[in-house]
């Protein structure tokens, strides 16, 4: 049995009972002690559960943080990313820009095409392109101030009008199993209303995001034109998604 097997039923284990010993997870999955203890060691990195002495139990859910303590995180990463998604922009396009610490720094390489068209819900993307000669249409709706956007209502946008060529959007979680997930389900209303008028849809996401699942479900991978991430990403992971039949670009 392969570990990402293993770790999967582990969780699976975890559902059922609040907390397990390893010792009883060593007979149940009819493995070593010391290979347990691997699996483990990898599922508290990744912060799906907290272990205790001779124990474990699910982590406690996560919680969401606000875009501007985000934008702090991997900006190397990030940085490549947008860069990365740049190659996938031609003069003259209409495209959607997602709120996000990810794909805020896409805002800065846009004004590097001519004639572009930004449909956003970002306010930091709107400020980013104020003084370019980009042209711009902001969402109307309700302003969510940890991520300083826009949640839209069809009352206030008409979303049927809307004719994107791209959709460039972001995710708290991307995984094989259920797709791309995030936390507010305002903002994941008007994401999905963004894909719906979008000839595609690219997902920007570092690697600090595969195999998580956060609280509601955005869509499913099969939905997306490509993931583009970098090069931090597992290799095994890069695999499994590439025998899925998932196009993935490493930045």
């Amino acid at each position: 049995m392969y570990p990402q097997e293993r770790q999967k039923q582990i969780m699976q284990l975890l559902t059922v009972e609040e907390m397990m010993k390893l010792t009883d997870l060593s007979k149940r999955l009819q493995v070593s002690m010391e290979t347990i203890r691997r699996d483990v060691q990898v599922l508290v990195e990744q912060r799906k559960i907290d272990k205790f002495y001779g124990g474990i139990k699910r982590a406690s859910l996560p919680q969401e943080s606000f875009v501007t303590a985000r934008m702090q995180q991997h900006l190397e990463e990030k940085e490549k990313i947008a860069h990365q998604a740049l190659h996938y922009i031609e003069d003259g396009d209409t495209i959607f820009l997602d709120s996000g610490s990810t794909t805020y720094p896409l805002a800065k390489y846009i004004k590097m095409r001519q004639q572009i068209t930004v449909v956003t819900n970002s306010l930091l993307v709107v400020n980013e392109l104020v003084d370019s000669e980009v042209d711009v249409l902001l969402i109307g709706g309700k302003l969510r101030h940890s991520e300083k956007s826009i949640t839209a209502y069809d009352m206030l946008f008409q979303f049927e009008a809307l004719n994107i060529q791209k959709a460039f959007i972001c995710t708290s979680g991307i995984s094989l199993e259920n797709g791309l997930s995030d936390y507010d389900i305002d903002e994941i209303r008007t994401r999905r209303q963004i894909m719906k008028n979008s000839k595609q849809t690219y997902v920007l996401c570092d690697h600090s995001k595969f195999e998580q699942d956060v609280t509601i479900k955005t869509c499913d991978l099969q939905e997306l034109e490509a993931i583009i991430t970098d090069a931090d990403v597992d290799e095994e992971v890069r695999k499994r998604f590439s025998e899925a039949g998932h196009r993935m670009i490493i930045a």
